[in-house]
């Protein structure tokens, strides 16, 4: 699992839904009180922003004219993430060069659209 916290726009078809998905496993993961400790201490999952980075990725999904049927709740969301934190910032400066370096279409969307900036939903760490 990972949240890349990358502007939505620079991001292709894949990483866009992938990111989505992953959002909805980590949630899954939180609800069933399963360990996640090794995706915060190597900096991949912030829970505390589960829910704005989904209803970020959501309303590009839209944007592109994606259906979209799985949405999740503020308030357990707030809930679940309460013991986690103090949890690791992300990286984004890292995510923007691993994922220009995984994917070429992500990277000519960055490059196109000069999205390689943190996205609009931040990290106070």
């Amino acid at each position: 699992m990972r949240m890349w916290m990358l502007p939505p726009e620079g991001m292709c078809r894949k990483h866009l839904l992938g990111e989505h998905v992953e959002l909805h496993m980590l949630l899954g993961s939180m609800r069933r009180g399963k360990n996640i400790d090794g995706f915060l201490s190597g900096g991949l999952v912030d829970p505390q922003l589960v829910f704005a980075r989904h209803e970020e990725l959501v309303t590009e999904m839209a944007r592109r004219g994606f259906k979209h049927s799985s949405p999740i709740d503020a308030s357990e969301c707030a809930f679940l993430s309460a013991r986690y934190t103090g949890s690791r910032s992300l990286d984004i400066v890292a995510n923007a060069a691993e994922l220009q370096r995984r994917c070429p279409d992500c990277a000519h969307l960055m490059l196109a659209k000069n999205t390689t900036a943190q996205s609009g939903t931040t990290n106070a760490n």
